[in-house]
């Protein structure tokens, strides 16, 4: 399920942005990106991150900006002296003369604008700012959960009205049933009769073999199943959060009834409206992946 929740406040000398992002997955992915000085709170944030998130793909990131008083500069100087090892080269090849004093500026100059050559850090961080800190990815985490609320309430209202559709299809069957029954009858006997004279139909023989080809085709059991699934469904809808697998299990079961009154059905009007089913069923289907 998708979710977006974000903070900022001023801790100390620094102001922090708090920034917790999700997608659709079926399990816990998370990926947590923070300044080095943090990593030592890394394992207690991810067990509050993944409380928060549940399931679904989901990046957390801290950034903050330091105020002047704040800021350390220090020279990499092992990094700069591997820039200064590479330089020599290219200097001497373009006549620069490295030895003399403005070669040697000239060269450090360009050194220092290289990457990570020097460095704005503070290494210590103190506790009561961790825990302003913590409280931050807290509010952050809250505003995810509201916009996944939010979004949840969407779903929910859809899939509503996709399986009251299902259910109006299934109520729209009911009537079909007693013509197809008719139709098939009089298919069968325009069959028999075409191949034999009237008078060697045995009536009652072809009354007992109507109903156990009938029989074949009855569909009262999936339509009282079908029934029963849907309303299930919406009883989950109407339960606990976090119901999304066990929605993703009823729809299976949803299908199942829907496949067999197809294969049974042997009649345009009602195959129509199964495809109607099957449309509005598979339209919850790829929700329900969005659902924690």
């Amino acid at each position: 399920m998708t979710g977006y929740g974000k903070a900022e406040a001023h801790i100390g000398t620094r102001k922090y942005t708090v920034e917790l992002r999700s997608l659709n997955g079926k399990g816990l992915d998370l990926s947590v990106r923070m300044p080095p000085q943090f990593r030592e709170k890394e394992m207690g944030l991810r067990k509050e991150l993944g409380k928060a998130v549940g399931r679904g793909k989901a990046d957390f990131f801290i950034h903050f900006e330091s105020d002047a008083a704040d800021v350390r500069h220090q020279v990499n100087a092992k990094l700069v002296q591997q820039y200064v090892d590479q330089l020599n080269p290219v200097f001497e090849e373009n006549g620069v003369p490295v030895s003399h004093v403005d070669g040697q500026l000239q060269k450090l100059q360009s050194v220092l604008r290289f990457p990570d050559a020097i460095s704005n850090t503070r290494e210590t961080l103190e506790e009561d700012e961790w825990q302003g800190l913590m409280d931050l990815v807290h509010s952050a985490c809250e505003g995810f959960k509201a916009y996944r609320s939010q979004e949840g309430a969407i779903l929910e209202a859809d899939f509503r009205t996709r399986v009251d559709r299902i259910e109006g299809l299934r109520q729209e069957l009911a009537p079909l049933l007693e013509a197809r029954t008719a139709r098939v009858k009089s298919r069968l006997r325009d069959h028999l009769e075409a191949d034999l004279p009237r008078d060697r139909v045995d009536d009652n023989r072809f009354e007992h073999e109507l109903i156990f080809y009938l029989e074949k085709l009855d569909v009262t059991e999936e339509l009282v199943r079908l029934e029963a699934n849907c309303a299930y469904f919406k009883e989950m809808l109407d339960g606990d959060a976090g119901q999304g697998k066990k929605l993703g299990f009823i729809g299976q079961e949803i299908g199942r009834e829907i496949n067999t009154l197809g294969s049974k059905s042997q009649d345009a009007a009602m195959q129509r409206l199964v495809v109607q089913m099957k449309d509005e069923l598979e339209k919850i289907k790829e929700q329900v992946l969005n659902i924690l």
